[in-house]
């Protein structure tokens, strides 16, 4: 009884906001309809490497983007709930600049679903870290946020510090594709401590943006070094080339 008296005492003090334009709406967790309307899910043929929709007659189709055709990806599959743009950008920059730690309970139902083809029975879910010193400054890694609520939602062991970034780098902001690989070629290592639950298991990197994919690879070539069977990645949103 009590319990439930301090909730509604909490929900008429704090009334439940939208994750992406911040007005009232009636459940927490939730988008307005203004908001949903702009959201760029993802459907439809995909690119089996990184999950941006491509055109093919078969959504079952071994189909590659140009950047994946282009690059070597050390990941086996990708895929990404939505676009980077409008209320995709929004709701990425909410999460990971304003400390709007909701929108990774709401996108953890888009997530699920886009990793539905990835997922095995025994998947291990790790995100992509930081390092620890932009840790301190941003107070949370909004990677391991989405990890933590995809792998409460498909039921699945999340090892949120399965790796370490050994050193901080510059941003990637107006670098080039090689400029990035270069940056982050080497940066990600497995965490020694946890090494023992990605052995020989299938692991579901989770990051929130995919750009060129650098920062992926780094993160892949961490999960295999602790000897992963696999390798699949996930992220919230994909830049697009019109985008």
């Amino acid at each position: 009884m009590l319990k439930a008296q301090v909730q509604t005492a909490l929900r008429v003090l704090f009334p439940p906001s939208c994750a992406g334009c911040g007005g009232m709406v009636e459940s927490e967790f939730a988008l307005c309809g203004a908001c949903w309307a702009k959201l760029p899910l993802i459907s439809g043929p995909v690119c089996q490497s990184c999950g941006v929709p491509v055109l093919s007659r078969d959504p079952e189709d071994d189909t590659k983007c140009d950047d994946c055709q282009k690059l070597a990806r050390p990941w086996s599959q990708g895929r990404s709930a939505m676009l980077y743009r409008d209320m995709g950008r929004t709701l990425v920059l909410r999460l990971k600049h304003a400390d709007r730690h909701d929108v990774a309970v709401t996108a953890a139902t888009w997530l699920a679903q886009a990793a539905r083809p990835l997922l095995q029975e025994d998947t291990v879910i790790v995100p992509v870290p930081l390092h620890w010193q932009r840790l301190v400054q941003r107070r949370y890694n909004q990677s391991a946020l989405l990890a933590q609520h995809l792998a409460l939602r498909v039921s699945r062991r999340a090892v949120l510090d399965g790796l370490v970034r050994m050193r901080r780098t510059k941003p990637l902001d107006g670098a080039n594709v090689t400029e990035r690989f270069e940056r982050l070629s080497g940066v990600i290592i497995p965490n020694s401590q946890r090494t023992k639950y990605l052995t020989g298991k299938p692991v579901l990197l989770v990051d929130d943006v995919m750009t060129s994919g650098a920062t992926l690879a780094a993160a892949t070539e961490g999960c295999l070094a602790a000897g992963a069977r696999r390798v699949d990645v996930l992220t919230l949103a994909r830049v697009a080339k019109d985008d």
